[in-house]
């Protein structure tokens, strides 16, 4: 029998850490090995061998046209100005006019002949890379509705995003950093919850870098504002507030839902924390080579700004965060909604190709280069596509919204590079071939990640939940 005041198999976890003053590093030193005994053990959360380590989706907020950068379609210059040969979807955002042609010349790139129209410069370099899926549809015509159902699987309630759920399923493989990180996230159509863990662990939320809605901040100001080494108190003085709030969480008269909310902020703090040793450095590019800020278009005005979190991206990637979003929005003078050109779509679309074109291009290279690529998965679309047709009006022509047919594509990370997958009608207005919906783009994401999506669940309320909801089929043709 044991001499020691109190018996260590009546405490929980956090009372036994605490009473034994083991404090931040015996918690760290307990972690750390927990991981490496599952390790050892064969016990990785993996339900079959992941094609990817981490994912980088680059979020092109307000719906790229994808009749004008990618989908090629010789029928809307054989047909410009006529009336689309076929009836229009009933629900519809703004008032549709006839068919336009692209006003953009395409060409066909790379050794698979990839079709690119003239705004790519630089993305054909990496054509043979890229895994075009032409056959996305089903988001909602607007763009909080199609935003959410991108981010989350669900249109209209409250779920985790995507990020979260990966995070959820793989955990850290950096438990300075968060497992979900997203650069400059939007502010609109859904704002946090596009990134929030809903009823999924607090800790499994997206931890947002830069201002919202406001990227040109990024540049010359990119850091976790909040994990700055505190001037005020010393290591000492934070290690005995996060052991006190670990003495509130482990008190019996709390109710279970607080504990709850406790344990997750308990968990944000203890994050925090470690995060003062590894963020600064993470987000600090001044040791970046010449040639790697010239690769990624830093030492240009038009693409610095989205060179610089496309750089942000690859080096929180090769230090273990699971899934970082660098979203591309709200920064045109003549339209609030990057790539939403109801009007204005010659200018605003040539205006976003340059300032994606060079950064996105470079981050594939680089990648590709540092031997990253293969167990990265690179995920590049907007919330839909554009219409076919001219948005009736006068002024500036545009196109609508368009949810029935569109373009994203993926490279590395276990994709076929150089493959066209699914297509739209004659006219880029249905997907006809291999039809891919959300559910199904997320269930294809996760199995590339080694999670199988009928199996990635949570009990909320009762129910078991899960990313795709009832639906969703993996795109096996697109596997590597």
């Amino acid at each position: 029998m044991s001499n020691s005041p109190f018996q260590l198999s009546s405490l929980s976890r956090r009372e036994a850490l605490d009473r034994l003053c083991v404090g931040f590093g015996g918690l760290a030193l307990n972690a750390m090995l927990f991981h490496e005994s599952k390790a050892e053990a064969g016990t990785a959360p993996w339900h079959f061998p992941p094609r990817a380590k981490r994912v980088i989706f680059l979020f092109m907020h307000g719906g790229p046209s994808h009749v004008d950068l990618f989908d090629y379609k010789p029928n809307l210059e054989k047909y410009n100005g006529q009336a689309l040969p076929f009836p229009e979807r009933k629900v519809q955002f703004a008032k549709r006019g006839n068919l336009m042609q692209s006003p953009w010349s395409f060409r066909k790139v790379g050794q698979c002949g990839h079709w690119m129209s003239e705004l790519w410069q630089h993305l054909p370099k990496v054509a043979d890379d890229i895994c075009m899926l032409h056959s996305l549809c089903e988001t909602n015509v607007a763009h909080g509705g199609a935003c959410m159902k991108l981010h989350t699987g669900n249109e209209s309630l409250l779920r985790p995003s995507l990020g979260s759920w990966v995070s959820y399923g793989l955990g850290t493989e950096n438990r300075n950093l968060p497992s979900f990180v997203t650069i400059c996230p939007t502010s609109l159509h859904g704002g946090v919850d596009n990134f929030g863990a809903a009823f999924l662990p607090g800790e499994h939320q997206g931890v947002a870098l830069g201002t919202q809605g406001y990227p040109n901040t990024l540049a010359k100001n990119a850091r976790f504002h909040y994990v700055e080494a505190n001037s005020q108190k010393d290591r000492s003085v934070q290690e005995l507030q996060l052991r006190l709030l670990n003495q509130l969480q482990t008190q019996k008269t709390m109710q279970l839902e607080g504990k709850r909310e406790l344990e997750t902020r308990l968990k944000s703090f203890e994050l925090a924390f470690r995060m003062q040793t590894e963020a600064k450095e993470a987000t600090d590019i001044s040791g970046e080579s010449q040639s790697t800020r010239k690769l990624y278009g830093l030492n240009e005005p038009e693409t610095e700004n989205f060179g610089h979190q496309c750089l942000l991206a690859r080096r929180l990637a090769e230090r273990g965060v699971r899934f970082i979003q660098v979203s591309h929005a709200h920064s045109l003078p003549f339209n609030n909604e990057q790539w939403d050109q109801h009007s204005h779509l010659e200018k605003g679309h040539s205006v976003n190709v340059r300032q994606i074109d060079k950064p996105i291009t470079g981050l594939i290279m680089d990648l590709k280069s540092r031997g990253m690529l293969n167990d990265t998965l690179v995920l590049w679309g907007g919330e839909f596509g554009r219409t076919p047709s001219i948005q009736a009006g006068d002024g500036p022509v545009g196109r609508d919204h368009h949810p029935d047919g569109f373009s994203m594509w993926m490279a590395g990370g276990g994709v076929k590079g150089g493959m066209r997958y699914g297509a739209t009608d004659d006219f880029g207005y249905h997907a006809v071939q291999d039809r891919c919906t959300i559910h199904d783009l997320h269930a294809t994401l996760l199995h590339l990640m080694g999670l199988d999506h009928e199996r990635l669940t949570y009990n909320h309320l009762g129910r078991e939940f899960r990313l795709t909801d009832v639906s969703g089929y993996v795109a096996h043709k697109i596997l590597a």
